[in-house]
Protein backbone atom coordinates (compact mmCIF):
# COMPACT_ATOMS: atom_id res chain seq x y z
CA UNK A 1 0.00 0.00 0.00
CA UNK A 2 1.00 3.25 -0.41
CA UNK A 3 2.94 5.27 2.12
CA UNK A 4 1.36 8.53 1.51
CA UNK A 5 -1.11 9.65 -0.53
CA UNK A 6 -2.33 13.09 -1.42
CA UNK A 7 -5.75 14.45 -3.22
CA UNK A 8 -6.31 17.46 -4.90
CA UNK A 9 -9.98 18.97 -4.83
CA UNK A 10 -11.69 16.20 -3.28
CA UNK A 11 -15.52 16.58 -3.37
CA UNK A 12 -16.96 17.31 -0.18
CA UNK A 13 -17.85 14.87 2.43
CA UNK A 14 -20.16 14.69 5.25
CA UNK A 15 -18.73 14.76 8.11
CA UNK A 16 -20.94 12.79 10.20
CA UNK A 17 -23.37 10.67 9.79
CA UNK A 18 -26.16 9.14 11.79
CA UNK A 19 -27.47 5.46 11.52
CA UNK A 20 -29.86 5.95 14.35
CA UNK A 21 -33.47 6.93 14.00
CA UNK A 22 -34.08 9.50 15.28
CA UNK A 23 -37.56 9.95 17.95
CA UNK A 24 -40.11 12.36 16.49
CA UNK A 25 -42.95 13.42 18.80
CA UNK A 26 -46.24 13.16 16.95
CA UNK A 27 -50.11 14.38 17.88
CA UNK A 28 -51.98 12.41 19.64
CA UNK A 29 -55.06 11.08 16.80
CA UNK A 30 -56.64 8.42 18.91
CA UNK A 31 -56.31 6.14 22.07
CA UNK A 32 -56.50 2.75 23.07
CA UNK A 33 -58.78 2.21 26.58
CA UNK A 34 -60.08 -1.06 28.07
CA UNK A 35 -63.43 -0.64 30.45
CA UNK A 36 -62.51 -2.61 34.15
CA UNK A 37 -64.14 -5.63 33.04
CA UNK A 38 -61.30 -5.93 29.88
CA UNK A 39 -63.59 -5.30 27.29
CA UNK A 40 -61.85 -3.08 24.50
CA UNK A 41 -63.82 0.69 24.47
CA UNK A 42 -61.67 1.28 21.22
CA UNK A 43 -58.55 -0.80 19.52
CA UNK A 44 -56.89 0.68 16.86
CA UNK A 45 -53.63 -1.31 17.98
CA UNK A 46 -53.62 -4.71 17.05
CA UNK A 47 -55.91 -7.68 17.96
CA UNK A 48 -52.93 -9.22 19.63
CA UNK A 49 -52.69 -5.83 22.17
CA UNK A 50 -56.39 -6.69 23.33
CA UNK A 51 -55.26 -10.23 24.33
CA UNK A 52 -52.78 -8.52 26.82
CA UNK A 53 -54.95 -5.19 27.77
CA UNK A 54 -56.32 -7.18 30.88
CA UNK A 55 -53.14 -6.65 32.41
CA UNK A 56 -53.63 -2.90 32.02
CA UNK A 57 -56.89 -3.26 34.23
CA UNK A 58 -55.37 -4.78 36.82
CA UNK A 59 -57.33 -5.35 40.01
CA UNK A 60 -54.33 -3.93 41.96
CA UNK A 61 -55.49 -0.50 40.43
CA UNK A 62 -58.39 1.20 39.16
CA UNK A 63 -56.55 2.90 36.73
CA UNK A 64 -56.73 1.50 33.28
CA UNK A 65 -53.33 2.59 30.44
CA UNK A 66 -53.64 3.15 27.30
CA UNK A 67 -51.52 3.74 24.00
CA UNK A 68 -52.08 6.26 21.51
CA UNK A 69 -51.76 6.03 17.76
CA UNK A 70 -48.64 6.45 16.72
CA UNK A 71 -48.01 8.37 13.15
CA UNK A 72 -45.25 7.42 11.31
CA UNK A 73 -42.18 9.39 9.97
CA UNK A 74 -39.10 8.66 8.22
CA UNK A 75 -36.26 10.25 8.00
CA UNK A 76 -32.68 8.71 7.38
CA UNK A 77 -33.24 5.04 8.91
CA UNK A 78 -36.95 4.87 9.00
CA UNK A 79 -39.81 5.78 10.90
CA UNK A 80 -40.04 7.01 14.24
CA UNK A 81 -43.08 7.62 17.12
CA UNK A 82 -44.37 8.62 19.97
CA UNK A 83 -46.41 6.35 22.82
CA UNK A 84 -47.93 8.21 25.59
CA UNK A 85 -49.20 6.29 29.24
CA UNK A 86 -52.61 7.90 29.84
CA UNK A 87 -55.02 6.78 32.83
CA UNK A 88 -58.76 6.70 33.22
CA UNK A 89 -60.82 6.86 36.67
CA UNK A 90 -63.33 4.73 37.09
CA UNK A 91 -65.68 6.40 39.10
CA UNK A 92 -67.01 3.59 41.43
CA UNK A 93 -63.11 3.52 42.52
CA UNK A 94 -62.56 4.76 46.67
CA UNK A 95 -60.31 7.80 46.94
CA UNK A 96 -57.71 5.74 48.54
CA UNK A 97 -57.73 3.49 46.32
CA UNK A 98 -56.90 6.03 43.97
CA UNK A 99 -54.54 7.99 45.55
CA UNK A 100 -52.31 4.19 46.54
CA UNK A 101 -52.58 3.99 42.44
CA UNK A 102 -51.22 7.39 41.79
CA UNK A 103 -48.48 6.97 44.33
CA UNK A 104 -47.30 3.92 42.82
CA UNK A 105 -47.62 5.45 38.89
CA UNK A 106 -45.28 8.50 40.69
CA UNK A 107 -42.77 5.89 41.93
CA UNK A 108 -42.56 4.25 38.38
CA UNK A 109 -42.07 7.02 36.25
CA UNK A 110 -39.75 7.91 39.17
CA UNK A 111 -37.88 4.24 38.50
CA UNK A 112 -38.31 5.51 34.74
CA UNK A 113 -36.16 8.04 35.30
CA UNK A 114 -33.28 6.37 37.32
CA UNK A 115 -33.44 4.36 34.30
CA UNK A 116 -32.71 6.72 31.73
CA UNK A 117 -30.28 8.71 33.79
CA UNK A 118 -28.15 5.52 34.64
CA UNK A 119 -27.97 3.82 31.34
CA UNK A 120 -28.92 0.28 33.08
CA UNK A 121 -31.03 -2.30 31.01
CA UNK A 122 -34.38 -3.26 31.56
CA UNK A 123 -35.99 -6.75 30.63
CA UNK A 124 -39.60 -5.36 30.06
CA UNK A 125 -42.49 -7.68 28.20
CA UNK A 126 -44.15 -6.89 25.04
CA UNK A 127 -47.64 -6.46 25.69
CA UNK A 128 -48.44 -5.84 22.20
CA UNK A 129 -47.62 -3.59 19.22
CA UNK A 130 -49.09 -0.83 16.42
CA UNK A 131 -48.51 0.40 13.41
CA UNK A 132 -44.94 1.75 14.71
CA UNK A 133 -43.58 0.05 17.40
CA UNK A 134 -44.27 -2.09 20.00
CA UNK A 135 -45.90 -1.06 23.28
CA UNK A 136 -43.59 -2.92 26.53
CA UNK A 137 -44.47 -2.44 29.98
CA UNK A 138 -42.27 -0.93 32.37
CA UNK A 139 -44.33 -1.99 35.87
CA UNK A 140 -47.47 -0.12 35.92
CA UNK A 141 -46.57 2.12 33.23
CA UNK A 142 -46.92 1.11 29.26
CA UNK A 143 -44.36 2.37 27.26
CA UNK A 144 -43.36 2.35 23.42
CA UNK A 145 -40.46 0.63 21.18
CA UNK A 146 -40.20 2.75 18.06
CA UNK A 147 -39.67 -0.21 14.99
CA UNK A 148 -36.60 1.40 14.35
CA UNK A 149 -34.91 0.74 17.55
CA UNK A 150 -35.44 -3.03 17.16
CA UNK A 151 -32.19 -4.91 16.95
CA UNK A 152 -31.19 -6.20 13.60
CA UNK A 153 -31.35 -9.29 14.86
CA UNK A 154 -35.13 -9.94 14.77
CA UNK A 155 -35.06 -8.86 10.54
CA UNK A 156 -32.08 -10.90 9.88
CA UNK A 157 -33.25 -14.06 11.59
CA UNK A 158 -36.61 -13.91 9.66
CA UNK A 159 -36.22 -11.77 6.28
CA UNK A 160 -39.17 -13.27 4.56
CA UNK A 161 -41.05 -11.86 7.58
CA UNK A 162 -43.12 -8.20 7.78
CA UNK A 163 -42.13 -5.99 10.74
CA UNK A 164 -45.42 -6.74 12.00
CA UNK A 165 -45.19 -10.19 11.59
CA UNK A 166 -41.58 -9.92 13.28
CA UNK A 167 -43.76 -7.88 16.39
CA UNK A 168 -46.68 -10.36 16.76
CA UNK A 169 -44.58 -13.48 17.03
CA UNK A 170 -42.74 -11.02 19.93
CA UNK A 171 -46.04 -10.35 21.86
CA UNK A 172 -45.55 -11.78 25.04
CA UNK A 173 -41.69 -12.27 25.17
CA UNK A 174 -39.37 -10.66 27.66
CA UNK A 175 -37.36 -7.84 25.60
CA UNK A 176 -34.08 -6.13 26.90
CA UNK A 177 -34.14 -2.35 26.78
CA UNK A 178 -32.95 1.06 27.05
CA UNK A 179 -35.67 3.71 28.70
CA UNK A 180 -34.07 7.29 26.27
CA UNK A 181 -37.32 9.22 27.42
CA UNK A 182 -38.90 9.44 30.65
CA UNK A 183 -41.43 12.36 30.82
CA UNK A 184 -44.01 12.10 33.35
CA UNK A 185 -45.47 15.50 32.34
CA UNK A 186 -45.94 14.56 28.86
CA UNK A 187 -47.11 10.68 29.63
CA UNK A 188 -44.35 9.90 27.10
CA UNK A 189 -41.61 6.73 27.69
CA UNK A 190 -39.70 5.80 25.00
CA UNK A 191 -37.65 1.85 25.10
CA UNK A 192 -34.80 1.49 22.59
CA UNK A 193 -33.43 -2.46 22.18
CA UNK A 194 -30.66 -0.99 19.71
CA UNK A 195 -29.17 0.79 22.58
CA UNK A 196 -28.93 -2.12 25.08
CA UNK A 197 -27.87 -4.36 22.36
CA UNK A 198 -24.83 -1.77 22.05
CA UNK A 199 -24.00 -2.08 25.85
CA UNK A 200 -23.70 -5.44 25.60
CA UNK A 201 -21.44 -5.90 22.42
CA UNK A 202 -19.49 -2.92 21.21
CA UNK A 203 -16.90 -4.09 23.56
CA UNK A 204 -16.68 -6.93 21.67
CA UNK A 205 -15.15 -5.16 18.89
CA UNK A 206 -12.11 -3.26 17.57
CA UNK A 207 -10.58 -1.32 14.13
CA UNK A 208 -9.64 -3.42 11.93
CA UNK A 209 -12.01 -6.29 12.73
CA UNK A 210 -13.49 -7.75 9.61
CA UNK A 211 -17.12 -9.27 9.52
CA UNK A 212 -19.67 -11.12 7.67
CA UNK A 213 -22.15 -8.69 7.00
CA UNK A 214 -25.49 -8.11 5.89
CA UNK A 215 -27.12 -5.12 4.25
CA UNK A 216 -29.87 -3.83 5.66
CA UNK A 217 -30.87 -0.57 3.86
CA UNK A 218 -29.16 1.64 0.90
CA UNK A 219 -28.99 5.22 1.31
CA UNK A 220 -27.68 8.18 -1.12
CA UNK A 221 -24.66 8.21 0.94
CA UNK A 222 -24.20 4.94 1.67
CA UNK A 223 -25.22 1.58 2.71
CA UNK A 224 -26.55 0.45 6.68
CA UNK A 225 -24.95 -2.78 7.22
CA UNK A 226 -25.13 -5.73 9.84
CA UNK A 227 -22.42 -6.92 11.47
CA UNK A 228 -23.21 -11.03 12.37
CA UNK A 229 -21.18 -12.10 15.51
CA UNK A 230 -19.69 -15.32 16.31
CA UNK A 231 -23.40 -16.71 17.89
CA UNK A 232 -24.86 -16.45 14.29
CA UNK A 233 -26.95 -13.28 14.94
CA UNK A 234 -26.48 -9.59 13.66
CA UNK A 235 -26.23 -7.44 16.59
CA UNK A 236 -24.75 -4.27 15.41
CA UNK A 237 -25.29 -2.28 12.94
CA UNK A 238 -22.44 0.02 10.98
CA UNK A 239 -22.05 2.90 7.84
CA UNK A 240 -20.46 1.46 4.55
CA UNK A 241 -20.16 5.22 3.36
CA UNK A 242 -20.30 5.83 -0.71
CA UNK A 243 -16.51 6.34 -0.58
CA UNK A 244 -15.96 3.08 0.88
CA UNK A 245 -18.05 0.43 -1.03
CA UNK A 246 -15.73 0.15 -3.92
CA UNK A 247 -12.20 1.45 -5.81
CA UNK A 248 -14.19 2.18 -8.49
CA UNK A 249 -16.35 5.55 -9.15
CA UNK A 250 -19.72 4.61 -7.23
CA UNK A 251 -22.88 7.34 -8.67
CA UNK A 252 -24.98 5.38 -6.70
CA UNK A 253 -24.55 3.11 -3.84
CA UNK A 254 -27.75 1.36 -5.26
CA UNK A 255 -26.48 -0.09 -8.26
CA UNK A 256 -23.48 -1.88 -5.86
CA UNK A 257 -25.03 -3.08 -3.20
CA UNK A 258 -28.98 -4.23 -2.37
CA UNK A 259 -30.98 -4.71 0.67
CA UNK A 260 -30.28 -8.38 2.27
CA UNK A 261 -26.35 -8.55 0.26
CA UNK A 262 -24.10 -10.69 2.01
CA UNK A 263 -20.71 -9.10 2.30
CA UNK A 264 -17.19 -8.70 4.20
CA UNK A 265 -16.56 -5.49 6.04
CA UNK A 266 -13.66 -4.09 7.86
CA UNK A 267 -14.21 -2.00 10.74
CA UNK A 268 -12.25 1.83 10.23
CA UNK A 269 -14.09 4.03 13.10
CA UNK A 270 -15.66 3.55 16.53
CA UNK A 271 -17.48 6.15 17.60
CA UNK A 272 -18.47 5.06 21.21
CA UNK A 273 -20.20 8.18 22.24
CA UNK A 274 -22.06 8.15 19.52
CA UNK A 275 -22.63 4.57 18.95
CA UNK A 276 -21.46 4.62 15.43
CA UNK A 277 -19.55 2.38 13.67
CA UNK A 278 -18.30 2.81 10.15
CA UNK A 279 -17.16 -0.03 7.77
CA UNK A 280 -15.22 -0.32 4.57
CA UNK A 281 -15.97 -3.17 1.81
CA UNK A 282 -13.49 -1.62 -0.72
CA UNK A 283 -10.27 -2.10 2.01
CA UNK A 284 -10.64 -5.65 2.04
CA UNK A 285 -10.08 -5.47 -1.76
CA UNK A 286 -6.75 -4.86 -3.59
CA UNK A 287 -5.93 -1.23 -4.37
CA UNK A 288 -5.71 -1.17 -8.12
CA UNK A 289 -2.89 1.00 -7.86
CA UNK A 290 -0.69 -1.37 -6.38
CA UNK A 291 -1.27 -2.76 -9.61
CA UNK A 292 -0.35 -0.03 -11.67
CA UNK A 293 3.55 0.05 -12.32
CA UNK A 294 3.56 -3.56 -13.59
CA UNK A 295 0.51 -4.32 -15.44
CA UNK A 296 -0.70 -0.24 -15.84
CA UNK A 297 2.87 1.07 -16.67
CA UNK A 298 4.52 -2.12 -17.79
CA UNK A 299 8.64 -1.81 -16.81
CA UNK A 300 9.51 -2.89 -20.30
CA UNK A 301 7.78 0.05 -22.29
CA UNK A 302 5.39 -2.50 -23.74
CA UNK A 303 1.70 -1.40 -24.60
CA UNK A 304 -0.71 -4.30 -23.01
CA UNK A 305 -4.11 -4.65 -23.85
CA UNK A 306 -5.36 -3.07 -20.95
CA UNK A 307 -2.90 0.19 -20.83
CA UNK A 308 -1.23 2.67 -23.60
CA UNK A 309 2.18 3.93 -22.67
CA UNK A 310 4.16 6.41 -23.88
CA UNK A 311 7.78 6.36 -23.93
CA UNK A 312 9.10 9.96 -24.32
CA UNK A 313 7.80 11.94 -21.49
CA UNK A 314 8.41 15.19 -22.99
CA UNK A 315 5.49 14.67 -25.16
CA UNK A 316 2.97 13.59 -22.48
CA UNK A 317 1.18 16.72 -20.99
CA UNK A 318 1.13 16.73 -17.58
CA UNK A 319 -2.46 16.28 -15.72
CA UNK A 320 -4.04 19.35 -14.73
CA UNK A 321 -2.96 20.98 -11.65
CA UNK A 322 0.14 18.84 -11.95
CA UNK A 323 2.29 21.41 -13.21
CA UNK A 324 2.08 23.81 -9.91
CA UNK A 325 2.65 21.27 -8.14
CA UNK A 326 6.07 20.81 -10.24
CA UNK A 327 7.03 24.25 -9.74
CA UNK A 328 6.47 24.37 -6.01
CA UNK A 329 8.51 21.17 -5.70
CA UNK A 330 11.64 22.62 -7.40
CA UNK A 331 11.59 25.53 -4.48
CA UNK A 332 12.34 22.81 -1.53
CA UNK A 333 15.93 22.12 -0.91
CA UNK A 334 16.90 18.65 -1.88
CA UNK A 335 14.73 18.57 -5.22
CA UNK A 336 16.74 19.19 -8.27
CA UNK A 337 14.33 17.84 -11.31
CA UNK A 338 10.73 16.60 -11.36
CA UNK A 339 9.61 15.87 -14.76
CA UNK A 340 6.85 12.69 -16.31
CA UNK A 341 8.41 9.66 -17.35
CA UNK A 342 5.43 7.61 -18.46
CA UNK A 343 1.62 6.99 -18.95
CA UNK A 344 -0.57 4.43 -18.95
CA UNK A 345 -4.31 4.22 -18.67
CA UNK A 346 -6.55 2.50 -16.10
CA UNK A 347 -9.53 0.07 -16.71
CA UNK A 348 -11.83 1.09 -13.98
CA UNK A 349 -12.11 5.36 -12.78
CA UNK A 350 -11.14 5.21 -9.16
CA UNK A 351 -11.81 9.32 -8.66
CA UNK A 352 -11.55 12.09 -11.02
CA UNK A 353 -9.86 14.35 -8.56
CA UNK A 354 -5.98 14.51 -9.15
CA UNK A 355 -4.28 12.45 -6.68
CA UNK A 356 -0.23 11.94 -5.95
CA UNK A 357 0.88 8.93 -4.28
CA UNK A 358 4.46 8.16 -3.46
CA UNK A 359 6.31 4.70 -4.14
CA UNK A 360 6.85 1.85 -1.34
CA UNK A 361 10.54 1.56 -2.43
CA UNK A 362 12.90 4.11 -1.61
CA UNK A 363 15.68 6.58 -4.01
CA UNK A 364 17.86 4.68 -5.55
CA UNK A 365 20.71 6.86 -6.94
CA UNK A 366 18.98 9.79 -5.87
CA UNK A 367 15.92 8.99 -8.11
CA UNK A 368 12.54 8.18 -6.86
CA UNK A 369 8.98 7.57 -8.33
CA UNK A 370 5.51 9.08 -7.85
CA UNK A 371 2.32 8.61 -9.20
CA UNK A 372 -0.70 11.18 -10.59
CA UNK A 373 -3.38 9.82 -11.05
CA UNK A 374 -7.16 11.57 -12.27
CA UNK A 375 -10.04 9.56 -14.17
CA UNK A 376 -8.26 7.16 -15.74
CA UNK A 377 -5.25 8.36 -16.72
CA UNK A 378 -2.07 7.86 -14.55
CA UNK A 379 1.29 9.24 -14.99
CA UNK A 380 4.22 8.40 -13.44
CA UNK A 381 6.69 11.12 -12.35
CA UNK A 382 10.47 10.78 -11.06
CA UNK A 383 12.05 12.99 -9.02
CA UNK A 384 15.98 14.07 -8.53
CA UNK A 385 16.79 14.53 -4.77
CA UNK A 386 19.16 14.03 -2.31
CA UNK A 387 16.19 13.65 0.06
CA UNK A 388 15.14 10.14 1.60
CA UNK A 389 11.76 8.42 1.25
CA UNK A 390 10.65 10.52 4.80
CA UNK A 391 12.35 13.63 3.56
CA UNK A 392 10.03 13.77 0.40
CA UNK A 393 7.26 12.66 2.04
CA UNK A 394 7.66 15.85 4.19
CA UNK A 395 8.67 18.01 1.49
CA UNK A 396 5.78 16.90 -0.82
CA UNK A 397 3.27 17.74 2.50
CA UNK A 398 4.45 21.62 2.45
CA UNK A 399 3.63 21.53 -0.94
CA UNK A 400 0.42 20.75 -1.54
CA UNK A 401 -0.26 23.07 2.05
CA UNK A 402 1.12 26.22 -0.66
CA UNK A 403 -0.98 24.59 -3.76
CA UNK A 404 -4.62 26.13 -3.98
Amino acid sequence: MPLFTATIALGSVPGSLSFLSKLFTTTETSSTQCSPSGSPLLSPISNNLSKHSPRCCSRRTPWICSASNVSNNTESYGQAGTASARVLQDSSTPPEAVRQSQNERSADWEAARSYNASGFIYEGRVEGFNGGGLLVRFRSLVGFLPFPQLSPSHFCKEPTKSIHEIAKGLTGSLISVKVIQAHEESRKLIFSEKEAVWSKFSGKIKLGDIFEARVGSVEDYGAFVHLRFPDGLYHLTGLVHVSEVSWDLVQSVRDVLSEGDEVKVKIISIDREKSRITLSIRQLEEDPLLETLEKVIPQDGSVGSDSLTISDGNNIEPLPGLETIFEELLREDGINDVRISRQGFEKRVVSQDLQLWLSNAPPINQSFTLLARAGRQVQEIQLTTSLDQEGIKKALQRVLERVP
